[in-house]
């Protein structure tokens, strides 16, 4: 019996140890008929640089064509004809105007799905750059897009002005900056994850107005590979490779001479251990950009451990997607204060499986001291899910001064009015609004003149469009589904949802977060008593409901507001009537995040594969005798257990029932 149960657990291991060995051999072989074929190109001490010979051609659209290591590496590497160590094919990636090698094993980390992410960065910063340089007389060329003949032509009568009083100079003007080329008086910019460099590599290709750009990892295979593509673009100008810690990176740049005008986070994971610094880097209005894709904890599933990383407690519920963009810029915020700065978002998005926002950092005392005014804590029902906002502190107007004092609260009783539930406490999260219209606006027009600047500009059109009809002066939002599914009764239609409330006299506008949300200054009365009306159209079977549900509660209740469903006119927005590209269907199987690169790559199953084999586990474990514990546990050695080969319980859940 002991010799069978050893045999199960030996043998797929020894398998799984000789397959390895088996690919390795094969790889290996395959590398030196390369290098033999190869041989007759190469002189003994002349220099030469091989042409790249991709094994497939590329269309161009971002999809991946093979080559040998040995054919990459020849035009990057001078003077070598095979690289050290190098055992394995790569692959060339192409996305918008860069061109990168990349290992096929998981040895540096990318992800193709985040190219709509690497777009929107580079059309923000463009914009940003824009800005920077206009005010220091310098105009931002961008291929492809429509000079604005407004601003340049204030921006010339001003200069004009200034000339005619002896205190202009003409040279400044005639100042451009384009792309590809460094400038000078450029914008100094930070990727502190960089992995592939594929990000800096676009930016220093399609960004114009640049600077300098640190393209910085704290793996040597990632920075060794940066090198290589840095070399393949011709950016060596604009792009350094950095191997450092990008926290020690950043503290060493806290002089004002050193900050960096753009710093971009993009972790795997969490950027909770990169913030105190990046505060602290970035220059007097430089642009913080930072990603969050550890979306289980900031929606809900452990608000322990987002507390932990990010000082706040997030909740299980239907607006959890805005409330995390709320708890990473509350977060930024907090750690801006402590060094007398504070942030101003100018847009945060929330899409497919991470967040990303992009603020400003400045420095005023009298300004951090109303952040806390801005911050707010969140009371929510756990029955019908209603939601009330509770800021930290107050703001008080006295002529030109202000005072600050603590709020006054809670707005909520011990239990909820509507249907009698508690409430759960969570935040503090950022009160405030969480885009910048007027820039989200230039960004938009940026997009709209030049469509084929990016592949991702049609959903880049539709999430700006959508954060610029968003309200910018009311947190969090329901759900139609969710209103419904508490009193049991059918779903009203957006339109009839939205006319409802304009009907009423309040405003209401969607939310790029979710697709059937609705975002509303309504207070929660005013939302039950629509759901009400709506209930006694669509009349539930109030015989079936408990007394203790919140359907009941709610629906014993006469409304007080009468709803009317009538469609209004300006109750559909105009991004839904372009028929924008908003929320999109997913891009590709398994497209959500990509496992984490590890030290030398290692030879891991497929993500589909091993979601086959965990599908149904816990239902499998029950009738299946080879699944679950296959080591014989303590009693079955001492002798005591009574399950024979049917032994796949823990001891303790065993003695138990012993």
């Amino acid at each position: 019996m002991l010799v069978n149960r050893a045999l199960r657990y030996f043998v797929p291991r020894t398998l799984n140890v000789t397959w390895m060995v088996i690919r390795r051999a094969v790889q290996t072989e395959s590398l030196l008929h390369v290098t033999e074929g190869s041989s007759s190109m190469m002189e003994t001490g002349e220099e030469r640089h091989a042409e790249l010979n991709p094994m497939c051609t590329s269309n161009g659209s971002g999809q991946c064509q093979n080559i040998s290591l040995l054919e990459a590496a020849e035009d990057c590497l001078p003077n070598s004809t095979t690289p050290p160590g190098a055992t394995h094919t790569e692959t060339v990636i192409n996305e918008g105007k860069a061109k990168i090698i990349f290992p096929s094993v998981n040895e540096v980390f990318y992800n193709p799905v985040q190219e709509f992410n690497r777009d929107l960065t580079c059309a923000v910063m463009t914009e940003f750059a824009q800005q920077q340089l206009l005010s220091k007389g310098i105009k931002v060329r961008i291929p492809g897009e429509e000079e604005r003949q407004k601003i340049v032509v204030n921006l010339m009568e001003n200069a004009t002005a200034g000339i005619a009083s002896g205190s202009g100079d003409a040279s400044v003007l005639k100042r451009t900056a384009t792309v590809g080329e460094k400038c000078e008086d450029g914008i100094r910019v930070l990727e502190g994850l960089a992995a592939s460099g594929l990000r800096s590599i676009r930016f220093a290709k399609e960004v114009p107005g640049i600077h300098s750009i640190v393209a910085n990892d704290f793996s040597e295979k990632a920075v060794t590979l940066m090198k290589r593509n840095i070399e393949l673009n011709g950016v060596q100008h604009l792009v350094t490779a950095s191997l450092a810690d990008a926290s020690m990176l950043m503290y060493g740049s806290r002089r004002r001479q050193d900050r960096f005008d753009v710093i971009d986070l993009d972790p795997y994971g969490s950027p909770s251990q990169f913030i105190d610094a990046a505060v602290q880097a970035v220059s007097e209005g430089g642009l913080l950009c930072v990603t969050c894709t550890d979306m289980a904890v900031m929606a809900g599933n452990s608000g322990e451990t987002c507390y932990s990383k990010y000082g706040a407690m997030s909740l299980k519920s239907k607006f959890c997607h805005e409330m995390a963009l709320r708890i990473i810029l509350h977060n930024l915020d907090l750690r801006a204060n402590c060094y007398q700065r504070y942030i101003v978002p100018l847009l945060s998005v929330s899409v497919d499986f991470y967040i990303r926002v992009f603020v400003q950092v400045f420095t005023g005392q009298a300004k951090v001291k109303a952040s806390a005014s801005k911050q707010a804590l969140i009371y929510h029902c756990v029955g019908c899910g209603t939601f009330h906002i509770q800021r930290m502190g107050k703001m008080i107007s006295h002529g030109n001064n202000y005072k600050y004092t603590a709020s006054s609260g809670p707005p909520v009783g011990a239990e909820c009015e509507h249907c009698y539930q508690r409430h759960l406490l969570g935040g503090p999260i950022w009160a405030e609004q969480i885009h910048d219209q007027d820039f989200v606006e230039r960004v938009l027009k940026s997009v709209e003149h030049n469509p084929k600047r990016f592949k991702t500009s049609d959903r880049i059109l539709g999430i700006l469009s959508m954060a610029k009809e968003e309200l910018p002066d009311c947190p969090l939002y329901y759900t139609m589904d969710h209103l419904s599914s508490i009193i049991r009764c059918n779903t009203p239609s957006l339109l009839q949802m939205r006319s409802a409330l304009l009907h009423a006299g309040y405003r209401v506008s969607l939310s790029h977060a979710s697709q059937k949300a609705v975002k509303t200054d309504a207070p929660p009365s005013a939302i039950w008593d629509i759901m009400r009306c709506w209930e006694k159209i669509h009349p539930v079977k109030r015989e079936k409901l408990s007394e203790s549900c919140p359907a009941f509660r709610i629906l014993s209740k006469e409304p007080v507001l009468q709803a009317c469903f009538d469609i209004r006119e300006d109750a559909n927005p105009k991004s839904r009537k372009q028929g924008l590209k908003r929320f999109q269907e997913n891009p590709e199987a398994n497209w959500g995040p990509k496992a984490r690169a590890k030290i030398g790559g290692g030879i891991s199953q497929t993500l589909e594969e091993k979601r086959k084999r965990l599908q149904n586990k816990r239902k499998l474990k029950l009738c299946d005798p080879d699944s679950g514990k296959t080591i014989p546990c303590k009693i079955f050695r001492e002798g005591d257990c009574t399950s024979g080969e049917e032994c796949h319980q823990e001891a303790t859940t065993k003695r138990s029932d012993q």
